[in-house]
């Protein structure tokens, strides 16, 4: 087993529980010795921070790296690596792969994958279909992010829509229920009147309206009213509409909410108006809604009615992706390119420094209750990130890393970049090099 290095970072400006601080920080054994000034460790390999910003890694709630069974489109390792290339330290990764992961023994096989592969520290939801919850009601609370309800059917098959089986999981989960939300009914319905309107040729433009905003708040409001119904801990991914923000409450501390919800990167960059350009590269479920929506979830992220930032990074070919509408599948890539997108949007005014690593790092440790990660403090793992506000650089095609090759940000110009990515204390990314000779910690949770 490869020893970790002791690490001593200096002179970076540290933004951390809404505070900005120069400080020096010492890493030891994966974790943070000690936060400080003007102590000197000859022992330790020391990094020169100047004018660079110190960040708590991102822990990204929401992923889908296809492993196993549809490892042509993504898989475990080259995700993790461009996930950890983007400042994300942690993931959450979904069940909807080949098998679904809706046993207790394909579980333990997906978290032995992720031992063998994973540069970043993981964690793997358990699915819930309409047929297995004596499955599900075996998960252990302390090393499982959370359950994962597919309430609208998206990429794969693992809708639950049964009433009955909705109700006992809401009632009987033993920790937090992460749910997907369009009314599948809605949906279903929508899409056969633009086939019979349009036949093969429906315009991508015509995504959000067949999977609309009243399939989300339906859809959402049910999760609401049985989470309130049972006093169910659960947490709404990938917010798309204004109606949807109002479902929340802003009134309790984070720790004290039972009913928690999350912003995706690409609801906040993109709007309706993008499809003209970006086609079906910008195609997901849910799908990106107009600029009013967009306004109104940084509106709901601000005011904390929206509590957490992620990705629900999820790629598929470029091949699958150019298919017409109805063949083209949901989803992109998006781990690489989550933190340069949140930092540009920083630039422009939307959101403090401090906010963003509130939502993206400290919001998901206090969410899922995650040990002993999401901040800096000493005794804490070393999950950081170095990042040099005016490392400018444009996306193209030579240095995206994920295994399907674009990017829905491909020619963006972004004004901050990935200095280095320290994975519990190991310093995996560094100067655009990396280092897997030591990989990342299975995710543990004081449940």
């Amino acid at each position: 087993m490869n020893t970790r290095k002791r690490y001593l970072i200096k002179g970076a400006e540290l933004i951390n529980e809404g505070v900005r601080t120069f400080q020096d920080v010492l890493i030891s054994d994966g974790r943070i010795q000690r936060i400080g000034l003007n102590f000197d460790v000859s022992t330790a390999e020391e990094i020169r921070a100047e004018g660079l910003l110190l960040l708590p890694g991102m822990i990204d709630d929401q992923v889908h790296f296809r492993e196993p069974g549809l490892t042509h489109k993504a898989d475990i390792f080259t995700e993790s690596r461009a996930a950890v290339a983007g400042g994300i330290t942690s993931f959450m990764e979904m069940p909807n792969v080949i098998p679904q992961t809706t046993t207790q023994e394909l579980l333990a096989a997906k978290y032995a994958l992720g031992a063998k592969k994973s540069l970043a520290n993981y964690s793997f939801y358990m699915g819930v279909t309409n047929a297995n919850l004596e499955e599900v009601l075996k998960t252990d609370t302390s090393n499982v992010c959370g359950l994962k309800i597919f309430m609208g059917s998206s990429t794969g098959d693992m809708l639950v829509d049964d009433e009955q089986i909705l109700n006992q999981i809401f009632a009987n989960s033993p920790m937090l229920v992460a749910v997907h939300c369009e009314d599948e009914e809605t949906v279903r319905s929508n899409l056969a009147e633009h086939i019979e309107k349009y036949g093969e040729e429906i315009p991508i433009d015509r995504h959000p309206v067949i999977r609309s905003r009243e399939a989300c708040y339906k859809s959402s409001s049910l999760a609401v009213e049985l989470a309130r119904k049972h006093n169910t801990r659960l947490h709404i991914l990938h917010i798309s509409t204004a109606e949807e923000v109002e479902l929340f409450d802003n009134q309790l501390g984070l720790s004290e909410k039972r009913i928690t919800s999350e912003a995706c990167v690409h609801h906040l960059w993109f709007s309706a108006d993008d499809y003209k350009d970006k086609g079906p590269l910008i195609k997901w479920n849910p799908a990106v809604k107009s600029a009013t929506d967009r306004e109104a979830l940084w509106r709901g992220l601000l005011e904390n009615k929206i509590d957490v930032l992620a990705t629900d990074h999820a790629p598929h070919t470029l091949e699958e992706k150019q298919n017409i509408y109805t063949k083209a599948p949901s989803g992109g890539p998006l781990v690489q390119h989550a933190l340069m997108a949140l930092l540009e949007s920083h630039k422009q005014g939307k959101i403090t420094l401090e906010r963003l690593v509130e939502k993206m790092s400290h919001a998901p440790a206090v969410c899922f209750q995650v040990k002993e990660r999401g901040f800096i403090r000493e005794g804490y793992w070393a999950d950081l990130v170095l990042v040099d506000l005016n490392g400018s650089h444009q996306v193209d095609s030579t240095n995206i890393l994920s295994k399907c090759g674009w990017s829905p940000f491909e020619g963006q110009q972004f004004g901050a970049s990935v200095h280095s990515t320290f994975i519990s204390g190991h310093l995996a990314f560094h100067k655009g090099s990396f280092d897997d000779d030591i990989l990342g910690e299975r995710l543990v949770f004081n449940r």
